[in-house]
């Protein structure tokens, strides 16, 4: 409730100062998400959240570090559940170096084109679409032949959204990968 709170104050400031429109509910057929800004522990690597809900099984990826600001639980249109942690931690200003200057030009044909001044390297746009069009469009052809409003069509809404979050998954690890790639 306090991050409710505090999100629709800063909705109805935002209204009355003229920088947005009304606030409006939220559907519950997007994304879902619930922010707890306190009271979160870690405890024999699962999350501990306030309330009613308890413990509940997490498989953290990488060690914690800092003190634990506020965490976001949210779902995806496919029902899965990602946690997500905010923490604060005490260190210096980061040290610049001194290394090679790159320019980087995003197109159509070439994702991108990198050069140093001397070399050119092309990496070819990877067409993610294109390679799960068909699967999609068969599994989409199939939902819009359930009736609305059914229990078999909401379920089969969860296998279309898994097909386009294995999609984003894809354009996501490509961009991930090359962005790593040009920075080593």
């Amino acid at each position: 409730m306090q991050a409710t709170t505090l999100n629709l104050t800063t909705a109805y400031k935002n209204f009355f100062d003229k920088r947005a429109r009304f606030p409006k509910f939220k559907s519950k057929h997007g994304k879902q998400s619930i922010q707890y800004p306190q009271n979160v522990k870690i405890v024999e690597g699962n999350v501990k959240l306030p309330g009613n809900i308890g413990v509940v099984k997490a498989k953290i990826h990488r060690p914690i570090s800092g003190k634990i600001k506020t965490v976001t639980v949210s779902k995806t249109p496919s029902g899965k559940y990602f946690a997500s942690i905010l923490t604060e931690v005490e260190c210096e200003n980061p040290s610049t170096t001194e290394g090679k200057i790159y320019g980087v030009d995003l197109g159509l044909k070439h994702f991108a084109v990198v050069t140093d001044g001397k070399k050119v390297s092309k990496h070819d746009n990877p067409k993610h679409l294109a390679k799960h069009e068909n699967n999609l469009k068969r599994k989409q052809q199939k939902l819009a032949r359930k009736q609305k409003g059914s229990n078999s069509r909401y379920k089969y809404r969860k296998v279309v959204a898994k097909v386009y979050e294995r999609l984003s998954n894809s354009r996501q690890d490509f961009l991930h990968k090359l962005s790593y790639k040009l920075v080593s």
